[in-house]
């Protein structure tokens, strides 16, 4: 059996969507991977791949191919002397189907 046929369907409130899309990654890095039909998000650090994708597809009306993750601790910063920590945060790297776009200079 393939994963889509194990995967449960996530059913979460529109409320629970817009949450999950913190914002786009706009940095020199994750505007290569528009040539690979990839899309970046910041997304919360209890965001699990199968909600992001429930709400990718249902804000932003596209096919989601997959979804990958990366959570980055954050660092011990100094300043003048004092002792700062930045937030953990997460990024979800999401891959669409051939044909899909999303514009994220625009809002939803």
């Amino acid at each position: 059996m393939t994963r889509a046929l194990n995967a449960k369907q996530v059913k979460i409130s529109r409320e629970r969507m817009l949450d999950i899309i913190r914002r786009p990654v706009i940095t020199e890095k994750s505007t290569r991977g528009s040539e690979y039909n990839q899309v970046t998000f910041r997304v919360p650090l209890d965001a699990g791949k199968p909600e992001i994708k429930v709400a990718i597809e249902t804000l932003f009306s596209v096919k989601v191919k997959a979804v990958n993750t990366s959570r980055m601790p954050g660092k011990e910063k100094r300043f003048k002397g004092r002792i700062g920590h930045r937030a953990d945060v997460k990024k979800a790297m999401i891959t669409l189907e051939a044909g899909q776009t999303i514009d994220v200079t625009t809002g939803i």
